[in-house]
């Protein structure tokens, strides 16, 4: 192996131990939501983004982004949230093709309802992901980044 190709390996495995940990954070934060507040990780994601906006709206493309999803596959998300109350969708009173989704009051119940238990499970499963030796230095790098946040 040369230079290159060891260092295209060290790349290699730092990615697959971060997609490691990822997936066991998303598994740990999907029960925990779940059986405390019937959302899913994108759902409560979706809650999370409105959230943080001003007037609890935002449009669709910008929801596309933040939760990570193809446009279709969020209209379905906001379609399926808006059907149980916790979302709306208004047309953009300066443009008429626009259409923001919003944060509903009985969504925003939800959501405070249900951040105290993702931040507590996420500190919880990095909390355990630290002690495996093989996840600590992703830990470790990811609690760096958040002190500057």
């Amino acid at each position: 192996m040369g230079i290159s190709d060891d260092a295209v390996e060290i790349r290699a495995r730092g990615w697959r131990t971060l997609a490691a940990l990822h997936g066991i954070i998303e598994a740990e934060l999907e029960k925990a939501l779940a059986a405390s507040a019937g959302l899913s990780v994108v759902e409560y994601t979706v809650l999370d983004a409105l959230s943080r906006q001003d007037g609890w709206h935002m449009r669709m493309q910008q929801l596309a982004r933040a939760t990570a999803l193809s446009p279709s596959a969020t209209t379905r998300l906001v379609t399926r949230l808006e059907d149980r109350g916790l979302l709306t969708r208004i047309l953009c009173a300066d443009d008429r093709r626009g259409i923001y989704t919003e944060l509903t009051p009985a969504g925003l119940a939800l959501y405070e309802k249900a951040h105290p238990i993702h931040d507590e499970t996420l500190e919880r499963t990095l909390g355990d992901a630290v002690t495996q030796p093989e996840l600590a230095p992703v830990v470790h790098a990811l609690q760096g980044a958040t002190v500057g946040a």
